[in-house]
């Protein structure tokens, strides 16, 4: 099933609720991998999926559209986060694996793009669908896999684990070394940060 949402249809709270255990919680590397020497090896970093935490993944959009790496990877739930359409594998293309759950965020890869406003869902959604199930894989993707997505999952992880955004923007670089939201979309995380009560935004 899909969703598409903008600010107006939200429908969960601003504040989130929860928090995982202590015991769960990732430590935050201090080390950023180096910057790329040519575009085609950054190019080349963008293709595929990163694993962030155990079941949650950022990737771009062509593979989010392939139905082996769904299939592969076990991909039970999709967020976009992309202002153009997304066409995902068919549930024939995927048998004999279900077709994973779809939310599609519409946001453009602009400084000044609303993000925050869409922080409250998709952190809730995808908190939603990793507790759904024991194997839930939540796959999300933008274009490249570098700004929009990394974003959107940077917002969890202040939710989560109580992070500022630069811990949890470096702690996704340590996993996914292409990520890079803009500078826009981290002053949002703080204002999202401060909105949920994480002092140090």
């Amino acid at each position: 099933m899909a969703y598409n949402i903008s600010p107006a249809h939200m429908s969960y709270p601003a504040h989130s609720p929860w928090a995982s255990s202590s015991s769960r919680r990732p430590s935050i590397s201090t080390t950023v991998p180096p910057p790329y020497s040519s575009a085609q090896s950054f190019y080349k970093s963008t293709r595929g999926a990163s694993e962030i935490i155990p079941g949650l993944y950022i990737s771009d959009l062509s593979f989010a559209e392939t139905p082996s790496s769904l299939t592969s990877y076990g991909i039970t739930h999709v967020l976009s986060t992309l202002s153009s359409s997304v066409i995902l594998p068919s549930a024939a293309a995927l048998h004999p694996f279900p077709q994973p759950r779809h939310l599609h965020v519409r946001i453009e890869d602009l400084p000044f793009a609303e993000l925050a406003a869409h922080l409250p869902t998709t952190t809730a959604w995808i908190r939603d669908a990793l507790r759904a199930q024991p194997n839930a894989r939540v796959l999300v993707h933008c274009a490249e896999g570098v700004s929009r997505s990394v974003a959107v999952v940077a917002g969890f992880l202040v939710a989560q684990y109580g992070w500022t955004p630069t811990e949890a923007v470096q702690y996704i670089k340590s996993k996914r070394r292409v990520a890079d939201p803009n500078f826009g979309f981290v002053q949002q995380l703080g204002e999202y940060a401060r909105s949920i009560g994480v002092a140090r935004s």
